[in-house]
């Protein structure tokens, strides 16, 4: 499965999830990006999940257009030791189906 990290989220995340394609909005180059046009250019690399810590998202973007399954990630702060022990939480999701739109990740 191929996954974005936006830019608000730690790089380190990316070592959690070996066994999917991931990259980060800075590896893509993709920095400073709104969200309309992030998600048009996740569509057309053909990523399937964005993981954020952006909680307006959901109410930011109409999610019928951008059919992209969204993770916001809930905690108190977004530092990686914060986030670490949402990472089973989000492999479980993966193994699901997705669904499109956001879906609130929290401990």
């Amino acid at each position: 499965m191929k996954l974005l990290i936006d830019e608000n989220l730690p790089k380190k995340l990316k070592l959690d999830f070996p066994e999917h394609q991931i990259f980060t909005v800075s590896d893509m180059g993709w920095n400073s990006k709104k969200n309309g046009e992030l998600l048009k250019l996740m569509l057309d690399q053909k990523f399937e999940v964005l993981l954020t810590f952006d909680r307006n998202l959901e109410y930011q973007q109409n999610f019928v257009k951008y059919p992209i399954a969204v993770f916001v990630l809930n905690a108190q702060d977004n530092t990686y030791i914060t986030l670490k022990p949402l990472v089973p939480v989000i492999q479980q999701h993966l193994n699901e189906e997705l669904k499109h739109g956001p879906t609130e990740i929290s401990a």
